[in-house]
């Protein structure tokens, strides 16, 4: 299986290929991207510096083009996948059908991946996007469980791409409004949860708050660690009950499954974190690479390492880690 990593940066990008990544997967900055955060992403001019240096590694150059073009700004849509295409990338991540239909039909020879954000979770749905725009492969949102993931490998449409490590989105991926509801954009068409521009933090004598366009998102004690603020990973008042209601602030690691996923075929395992620092990819790619690696050499006796559980822990969200809905038994 291929480990394709976040390159947030271009720290990010030396520490993934450094780490041992096979592929590496950015964004533009602009809001063609699902991470468009100020600081983060590559002027479309170093993409081909971003290329080169992924080549002296041996590894592979996907370009997130995964948001949803807006009306009256499809030229930003165009642009994005043209400036991949030029800069020969491996492959091309995108979501819209309209972006999708555009790069197969001017760029033939172009790769591309049916991104997460298309929440395509049945054959039938990967089938239309092969048959449609030939799509190469298909990475998977992070809804489904196991059983799921097994049944869609069964029928063997295009090869899969699943989600390893990282942050968790509960949401149907590339339906979630609920950033849009408190500040007016998404990650669907603008690029971000929870845009920087609408998030705060204040000191108050309750301890500190976490705001998105002035609506209270967490309150933290001190001394307690505070995460960044989202709607689905806040916490609110619910029947007289302060608690998080959608979910709790942690990180899916799926090290205990990679026989499982090996066993159905998955051609590759990602990374989430094109937000993260160059010493959190540093650290995800390197213990991952080291699963991997032990995995090929003797998959019949492979158990996680403590040390990889410690090493993920300590990146993950609110030091906890879980299966997700990988490990959900209800259908």
């Amino acid at each position: 299986m291929d480990l394709v990593a976040p390159a947030g940066s271009r720290g990010a990008l030396k520490a993934a290929l450094a780490a041992g990544a096979d592929a590496v997967y950015v964004g533009l900055r602009d809001q063609t991207n699902a991470r468009n955060f100020p600081g983060l992403n590559f002027d479309p001019r170093h993409l081909h510096e971003v290329v080169s240096a992924a080549k002296r590694y041996q590894a592979q150059v996907y370009v997130a083009i995964n948001t949803y073009a807006r009306a009256g700004a499809w030229d930003h849509w165009k642009a994005a996948v043209d400036q991949a295409a030029d800069a020969k990338v491996s492959a091309l991540i995108a979501a819209d059908m309209a972006v999708l239909d555009y790069a197969s039909r001017t760029y033939p020879d172009l790769r591309l991946h049916l991104s997460v954000q298309a929440s395509a979770t049945n054959w039938r749905a990967l089938r239309l996007y092969r048959e449609l725009f030939n799509i190469r492969r298909a990475v998977l949102p992070r809804v489904l469980s196991l059983t799921q993931i097994a049944r869609l490998a069964e029928h063997d449409v295009v090869p899969l791409e699943v989600f390893g490590f990282g942050s968790l989105c509960i949401m149907v991926e590339g339906r979630c409004l609920l950033s849009s509801y408190a500040c007016g954009r998404s990650p669907n068409n603008y690029g971000a949860c929870s845009p920087a521009e609408s998030v705060e933090w204040i000191s108050t004598p309750q301890g500190l708050e976490t705001r998105l366009a002035g609506i209270l998102i967490d309150r933290f004690a001190p001394g307690e660690a505070a995460g960044y603020p989202t709607l689905c990973k806040g916490r609110f008042r619910v029947a007289n009950r302060i608690r998080h209601v959608f979910e709790e602030p942690t990180s899916l690691n799926t090290l205990d499954l990679l026989p499982n996923l090996a066993a159905l075929g998955i051609e590759a395992i990602k990374l989430e974190g094109r937000q993260r620092s160059p010493a959190y990819v540093t650290q995800a790619v390197r213990t991952w690479r080291a699963a991997l690696d032990a995995y090929q050499s003797d998959p019949q006796r492979f158990i996680p390492k403590d040390a990889w559980i410690r090493a993920l822990g300590e990146l993950a969200e609110g030091q906890q880690t879980t299966l997700g809905a990988y490990a959900r038994v209800w259908r």
